[in-house]
């Protein structure tokens, strides 16, 4: 069956650029990976430019032509940014309009009202979840971290007891759950269903979240007791607006794209015929595209009108919602000219090598690869891409859910100890008011736990799946 699946990878891919020999092509992958690295962390280089000369880097150490290297590392690139970069823009306009409107303020509100001291920590896990679902990570930090503060010095609370329950929400959430890019490029690389995909990360994410965030600030308050910063609790933008959009309408737009793309899965399960009129219904409306643009159009009525926003407001807000995320498209895209380029000189194959001859779990070896990554550069979105890349051939001969399972591992693996080469590191020590150490005792053990939950929870689905 291995071999069979190497034929039929061989078969549906570009043809090998180089004639290198495996202790070659590994050498060219390890030189490739510490240019990305060095450039990223001590060259202080953006991700994108990184990415883009390593590529370069390993495609001319392993011996391929360097017209071939450039052509692969452009398909990649333009096929990467065609298959998500629309995604993540209609998941950017989402949060944008949520965090505008005052919404996400309404389900922060609404939640914590009936919330007491013991639940608080629950409640901030919940909270992060929901918002986190259409939020980029750095985004849902800046919008719940002051939240997290004002109810901490309002309420008394234990500032880790309930900051670590939101962060790990927000986490979990960026690793696990599309339609954030990490998992979203890694889908499109090991050419995942993006239904099961979401339907078992959220599955995972559940009790991810719960041992990462309440269970574990337990322990974390022991170890840290910090007070919230002087001069970080700024007024809440919606604050400002005369009207908000109601709490029900908010989480049901939110949740609009989980349950579309939900009841594809589900529809694709349990009718499993092209031809039935309902699942060719589901597939249309239920596909990664068609719902994250429905939820946009109904959050330009239920959020933006609802908060009395004119047209040339929502015109704005959309506006300046694509202008951030810029920067996370062309890494995005590079991460896919990197993946190509593996490809194209065979390390793919000599992944499956590898796999064969150590008798190493595929899903292990993918959420070790991804940790190695994430570690050395810091950022989990580059480490999920190329970790994809490198272990996309293994899914040749994956059924469909493990194939899913594999997305989910790499996201787990990209979350695995964050710290001073992470800029997430920085924001969460500054608006907490902690010291180095005391960042490393709390956010790194935390996104530890995270990673390890994640990779033993979804070895024990690939036993019953």
């Amino acid at each position: 069956m291995r071999h069979l699946s190497v034929e039929i990878l061989a078969a549906d891919s570009p043809e090998i650029i180089t004639s290198a020999g495996n202790a070659q092509l590994g050498l060219a992958v390890l030189a490739g990976i510490a240019v990305i690295v060095l450039l990223i962390t001590r060259g202080r280089l953006h991700a994108f430019l990184a990415l883009t000369i390593g590529s370069l880097v390993l495609g001319a150490l392993a011996g391929a032509p360097l017209d071939k290297a450039i052509e692969g590392f452009s398909s990649g690139l333009g096929s990467t940014v065609a298959g998500v970069g629309v995604l993540i823009a209609l998941g950017a306009i989402l949060g944008k309009l949520l965090a505008d409107s005052g919404g996400a303020d309404q389900i922060v509100d609404t939640i914590l009202a009936r919330a007491d001291g013991k639940r608080m920590p629950w409640a901030m896990a919940l909270i992060a979840g929901v918002i986190g679902l259409p939020l980029f990570f750095e985004v849902g930090v800046v919008l719940l971290i002051p939240v997290v503060l004002l109810v901490a010095r309002r309420g008394g609370h234990s500032l880790m007891r309930i900051g670590i329950p939101a962060l790990a929400g927000l986490s979990v959430m960026h690793g696990l759950v599309p339609p954030h890019p990490g998992p979203l490029a890694a889908i499109d690389a090991v050419d995942a269903d993006l239904g099961i995909t979401l339907a078992l990360g959220v599955l995972i994410a559940l009790p991810t979240v719960v041992i990462a965030g309440p269970v574990f600030a337990k322990y974390a308050a022991r170890w840290v007791d910090v007070s919230p910063p002087e001069g970080l609790v700024p007024e809440r933008p919606s604050e400002e607006l005369k009207h908000r959009p109601s709490f029900a309408a908010t989480v049901g737009t939110v949740l609009l794209p989980v349950v579309l793309m939900l009841g594809k899965a589900l529809t694709d399960v349990v009718i499993d015929n092209p031809d039935n009129t309902v699942q060719r219904v589901m597939d249309v409306v239920g596909s990664p595209l068609m719902a994250l643009l429905a939820a946009v159009i109904v959050g330009l009525f239920t959020l933006g009108r609802a908060a009395g926003f004119t047209k040339d407001r929502l015109a704005t807000t959309v506006e300046k919602s694509l202008l951030p995320i810029a920067g996370i498209l062309l890494i995005v895209g590079a991460g896919g000219g990197f993946k190509q380029t593996l490809i194209d000189v065979g390390v793919g194959e000599m992944i499956l090598e590898f796999a064969e001859s150590w008798n190493i779990s595929a899903l292990l070896l993918a959420w070790l690869i991804a940790v190695g990554i994430r570690l050395a550069t810091g950022s989990a979105t580059v480490a999920t891409i190329s970790a994809a890349g490198l272990v996309a051939p293994l899914a040749a001969d994956m059924s469909t859910t493990h194939t899913a399972l594999l997305v989910l591992v790499i996201g787990a693996g990209s979350l695995f100890f964050s710290h001073v080469n992470d800029a997430g590191f920085w924001m969460v020590k500054e608006y907490f008011g902690m010291t180095v150490g005391q960042t490393i005792k709390t956010w790194s053990v935390m996104e530890t736990i995270i990673s390890v939950c994640g990779l033993v929870f979804v070895l024990l689905l690939s036993l019953v799946l």
